[in-house]
């Protein structure tokens, strides 16, 4: 019988596809049905600080409205700081969630500052997520902020948390890093249990009609899979952080491609949020129905085989593979236009 088991942050996992973090997970019967499906793991929608701060700024300013009118007014309500605000719900989403299905509920957060990460990730601790995913959402804006100084923000972030609590800590972060290799090395130094590769940057767009800057999420293509299936090649065995595959996962060849890269596990969003739920089940049946007929016995035996350390060619990963697709293109009969929108992925 065909073994898919995995390991990701220390959980026994029955499979390699997990459910990234998305409005999938917002409901408990989201959870369920994603465990129905044949989620091994789900990663629930990000906690933002930024929405925690305005809740508790709304309250204090209702608190505090008319009661300077009556001296004796002050009294009548406690200080703004005992007050169970903000995370109450993300919280109490956690432990309920936990107790509907069997499968581990990694919690994701996105903070702004060393104080709001480290606070709640103590609380999501508490509240009894499997493990913490730390997603860093950061772009960089100020002309005078190196690249070395944004890095180090980026690790205070992990070991402020790491000190906070005592699960397993993943880092979702994005590939625009001088170095990433030494970027996951610095992650994995730092006690990153493991890395989630790679956050996808929404950037926004401009309403001509009504001339105003707005958000714009697309969502992801299975092109999108080239750029973790690489990055997860080039660290496999060379760092000992777990390693997530996330964006461009909408078919069960994709999850073979990763695992090979050296996945631990893949992660689904886009394609479950535009093919259902379902669509699980047939990514599940579909990567047993590609091992059993290349007779792989495991997704170990599979893990890491096609990664730049174990590949007969290793500079596939690398600058010798770009000149060869260029040169490719050349013998292909495409207009320019054509060869451009190849060439970028787009």
């Amino acid at each position: 019988m065909i073994d898919l088991s995995t390991t990701y942050l220390g959980l026994q996992l029955r499979t390699p596809l997990v459910a990234s973090a998305s409005p999938l997970s917002q409901e408990i019967d989201g959870i369920r049905r994603l465990e129905d499906a044949g989620a091994s793991a789900v990663v629930l929608y990000s906690l933002f600080e930024e929405q925690l701060r305005q809740e508790t700024y709304e309250l204090e300013h209702h608190l505090a409205e008319g009661t300077n009118s009556f001296a004796e007014a002050a009294s009548f309500f406690p200080q703004p700081d005992e007050f169970r605000t903000g995370p109450e719900e993300y919280l109490n989403h956690i432990f309920r969630a936990r107790k509907a299905v069997s499968v581990p509920i990694i919690a994701s957060l996105n903070g702004t500052s060393l104080g709001g990460w480290t606070r709640y990730a103590n609380l999501i601790e508490q509240a009894g997520a499997n493990a913490l995913e730390c997603n860093i959402y950061s772009i960089p804006t100020d002309p005078n902020l190196t690249s070395s100084a944004v890095e180090e923000q980026y690790l205070d972030i992990l070991r402020a948390v790491k000190s906070a609590v005592s699960i397993p800590v993943a880092v979702k972060v994005s590939p625009f890093f001088s170095n990433m290799a030494n970027m996951a090395k610095r992650f994995d130094d730092a006690g990153a249990h493991g890395l989630v590769l790679f956050n996808r940057f929404y950037q926004p767009d401009i309403n001509l009609d009504e001339l105003e800057i707005q958000p714009n999420v697309l969502l992801s293509t299975p092109q999108a899979l080239r750029l973790p299936l690489t990055w997860i090649g080039i660290l496999f065995g060379r760092i000992r952080a777990n390693l997530a595959a996330t964006s461009g996962v909408h078919g069960p060849e994709d999850v073979v491609k990763l695992l090979m890269a050296g996945a631990d596990v893949t992660m689904l969003c886009s394609t479950l949020l535009r093919n259902g739920i379902g669509h699980l089940t047939h990514i599940e049946a579909g990567l047993l129905k590609w091992m059993e007929e290349h007779e792989y016995e495991s997704v170990r035996q599979m893990k890491g085989s096609m990664s730049q350390i174990r590949c007969p060619n290793p500079s596939a990963f690398e600058r010798a593979q770009y000149m060869k697709a260029v040169k490719g293109v050349q013998h292909v009969n495409l207009t320019s236009r054509e060869a451009w929108r190849i060439l970028s992925g787009s």
